[in-house]
């Protein structure tokens, strides 16, 4: 089964992104974890031609608010709709469990004992200053961060997050995570 973890930098920034149209936003890099090779990659805006043929041979698309943010954003671009293509949002389950959100930050603190080098607004900044080197390798770490609590949560059954002082557990159902949604190749929408 091949997963493919991603995450999304943009080059701007919307005044309130609370009930905004994530599309109004630009990319400026996508990075993805191919299980199938092992490897991490990332793609410019001039680059997703190369993206298109492995994510159109996914079974899974796995990420972080990647539902509402990433493959909104990421459908601007591609030609086909990456909607039909499996998803596991990892802030989704989640909040299923907790009832509220968490950033990311914070289960990968508790869960992992790592902590992220930025935020999106430093990202946003770093592209606009040139430094898009700095923004691929922060997105690469994102994409790092969620695939080891993907995998940590398969494992564990749940993933840890800070509470205050505290650091608690979350119990998750990853039961369905990896199951085969039959046929794997071109099942989506390009049929590359």
């Amino acid at each position: 089964m091949r997963e493919i973890t991603f995450d999304i930098e943009t080059s701007n920034i919307l005044p309130s992104l609370a009930r905004q149209d994530v599309t109004r936003l630009d990319l400026a890099v996508v990075a993805i974890h191919d299980s199938e090779t092992g490897e991490f990659s990332s793609y410019d805006q001039s680059e997703l031609p190369k993206l298109w043929p492995i994510i159109e041979k996914a079974d899974t698309l796995i990420g972080y608010n990647s539902d509402s943010f990433d493959i909104p954003l990421l459908n601007k671009y591609y030609p086909g709709d990456l909607t039909k293509i499996r998803s596991i949002d990892l802030m989704v389950e989640v909040q299923k469990v907790l009832g509220r959100r968490l950033r990311l930050q914070s289960l990968a603190e508790a869960t992992l004992k790592v902590g992220k080098s930025g935020n999106g607004l430093d990202s946003v900044r770093w592209w606009n200053e040139g430094l898009y080197a700095k923004v691929r390798e922060y997105c690469i770490q994102d994409v790092k961060i969620t695939r080891d609590l993907y995998d940590w949560a398969l494992e564990k059954g749940g993933l840890k997050y800070k509470d205050l002082k505290d650091t608690r557990d979350i119990k998750l159902d990853t039961s369905k995570w990896q199951v085969e949604q039959g046929p794997a190749a071109f099942t989506h929408t390009l049929g590359l």
